[in-house]
């Protein structure tokens, strides 16, 4: 049985086939995410250091605060990734798709805590010709605004032949994922994931490393935005199927029925991990998909939660959680199910959520023991809480029990609370729009604000939706959702505290656990709810602030933060800027006086 949304339902018999019919190759191009050929990975990169100290050194993730004592290793940790197109069949339904490396889903980042990052971005898309950019998601950026990857706000767009070298310290340890930022590109394909190792008091056996979720369209991103930004178009974008670690099967008789022609194979292969019975293992869970909230468990066994997007948590014990677009959960799994019987085989799943808007809203993986049969399917039943419970579209109930492990409390009053809603319209051409803090954006890409910010101009045309918060070093945003959908609200270059969510507006005094709140990057605002923030403002930048939902996003759900506007200038004005920002500009500039760019949505 199987946990879908609005009710139990048997799980098709076309869906859980374990063994392939589709080479590695024709499913996920050089990925080896999801097949034993995925190696586990170390503790850290590299050697102890001479006198026996880890890379870090001796910083421990209970006893230091990561935001102000993060090492510098001098490690350079440096990637080339190329950027094209391809044609692959993750679900066994053929599409083009847009690759990283020609790997769907891109190939790992991996870094000790306190390296440096350098990634070579080649925009090798053509036929059609599209910019390009890759967001880092979750990194604070802290001295390098400028490679935060969104483009209009903090760079040109990648022109098509040309590249861009983003370097970043990984400031912050645990797991994380990059994407595209232009447009909802990153639906097409541009996803990969990142972890940086560091200091954990958790204790456990191996690394598995990411399982990546996400929800799976069967057309390209721009043909869905292009709908839905129609006269009379739904803003609800339903995906086709549901993947872990860009894997799943597909009901292909059901797709030849409606009178699709697309090449499908049934049974094209799902993701397969290997347990070692009575070990412990670390699983890095990231919700990469443009829409659903997921819900994921693994039957049969407790997962302990040790951390929750960059931030390492209290360990506390689930059957199976919740993650939006764009969160990230790291889980400790022991292999002493079913008496420890290394024979054994159980499912993992993780299904969409009844507010996602799903075709078939399950994915499942198998899960083996040392000694099973790796071909067999398993026999195993969900927990009763997997799937989708009635629990407020993936909001947190719980922000009381998901405690930072170092503690860091409130900052009193802050200098500037800013309440921003959250609504729908219809434009006079009857195109759905989102509006937030009363806006509906459209970024230039050929001016990015923090170029604007740099050069001493704050006056930034309306529709950039860019809020100036000056000098201020705290900042508490009040989030009304004004519709009866949710929303993972992203803030770029912080982590935030998330003092308060629930239904209806806030009642203004309500802070949960002030002493140690919920810290992270991505949280919840539910349907016709609230979600309170606040943020300690010393970043100099520009940072996006928007939904995660990419079709959201698209259709204008985003809004940037200016924050520290005078040290922006005192650093970076005059020549103080690289000049690959120059040059990215200059080329895309270059490139768009000859080429139309067909810029419909917000554009980030």
């Amino acid at each position: 049985m199987g946990v879908i949304g609005r009710a139990i339902v048997e799980v098709s018999s076309k869906l859980t086939g374990v063994v392939a019919n589709l080479a590695q190759e024709k499913t996920n191009g050089s990925s080896r995410l999801g097949t034993f050929l995925f190696p586990f990975l170390a503790f850290f990169l590299g050697n102890l250091t001479p006198d026996g100290q880890y890379p870090w050194g001796n910083l421990t993730d209970w006893g230091n605060n990561q935001y102000t004592e993060s090492p510098i290793t001098g490690a350079v940790r440096t990637y080339d990734f190329v950027i094209s197109r391809g044609v692959i069949a993750p679900d066994g339904y053929q599409r083009d798709v847009l690759l990283v490396n020609g790997a769907f889903p891109g190939p790992l980042i991996e870094a000790n805590w306190g390296d440096k990052i350098v990634v070579n971005v080649f925009n090798n898309i053509s036929s059609p010709e599209e910019g390009t950019s890759v967001h880092w998601h979750g990194f604070l950026q802290e001295g390098t605004p400028w490679d935060d990857g969104a483009p209009g706000d903090t760079q040109c767009p990648i022109a098509p032949g040309k590249s861009y070298t983003y370097e970043f310290i990984a400031s912050l340890y645990g797991t994380s994922w990059y994407h595209a930022h232009y447009s909802a590109q990153y639906a097409g394909g541009i996803v990969g994931p990142i972890v940086v190792h560091g200091p954990t008091q958790a204790k456990y056996d191996i690394d598995l490393g990411p399982v990546m979720l996400s929800d799976w369209y069967h057309r390209p991103y721009f043909d869905l935005i292009k709908d839905m930004l129609a006269p009379g178009g739904s803003p609800r974008v339903p995906s086709d199927n549901n993947l872990i670690n860009g894997k799943m099967n597909f009901d292909c008789d059901a797709a030849a029925a409606t009178g699709d022609k697309t090449p499908c194979t049934p049974n094209a292969g799902i993701s397969k991990f290997k347990f070692q019975t009575g070990k412990t293992h670390r699983l890095r869970l990231v919700n990469s998909g443009a829409d659903g909230v997921q819900r994921f468990s693994i039957d049969g066994h407790t997962m302990t939660v040790i951390a929750n997007d960059f931030v390492p948590v209290k360990p506390y014990n689930v059957t199976a959680i919740s993650l939006a677009v764009g969160q990230r959960a790291d889980v400790l799994v022991t292999a002493n199910a079913a008496g420890s019987d290394p024979k054994s085989a159980f499912w993992m799943r993780s299904d969409l959520t009844k507010c996602s808007a799903a075709k078939q809203p399950i994915a499942l993986a198998a899960v083996y023991y040392d000694q099973a049969n790796t071909d067999t399917a398993p026999t195993s039943q969900p927990w009763a809480d997997a799937g989708d419970p009635e629990r407020n579209c993936g909001a947190s109930d719980d922000l009381d029990k998901r405690e930072p492990l170092y503690p860091i409390a409130v900052r009193g009053e802050p200098a500037v609370t800013k309440e921003m809603k959250i609504e729908a319209y219809r434009n006079a051409s009857d195109v759905f729009l989102w509006k937030f803090d009363g806006v509906s954006t459209r970024v230039d890409y050929n001016h990015p604000a923090l170029d604007m910010v740099v050069k001493g101009n704050m006056s930034f045309p309306e529709v950039w939706n860019v809020r100036d918060f000056g000098a201020a070093k705290t900042v508490r945003l009040v989030v009304l959702n004004k519709e009866p959908g949710p929303h993972p609200m992203h803030l770029h270059g912080y982590n935030f505290y998330v003092l308060s969510s629930g239904p209806g507006a806030w009642d203004g005094k309500t802070i949960v656990h002030p002493s140690n709140p919920v810290r992270r990057d991505v949280e919840i605002v539910r349907p016709w709810g609230h979600l309170v923030l606040q943020f300690d403002a010393t970043n100099p930048g520009v940072w996006a602030f928007h939904c995660h939902i990419a079709w959201h996003a698209s259709g204008g759900f985003f809004s940037s933060f200016a924050t520290q506007p005078e040290e922006v200038r005192r650093r970076w004005g005059g020549s103080g800027m690289p000049p690959k920002m120059e040059q990215v500009c200059r080329e895309w500039d270059a490139w768009s006086q000859i080429n139309v760019v067909d810029q419909i949505d917000s554009g980030s």
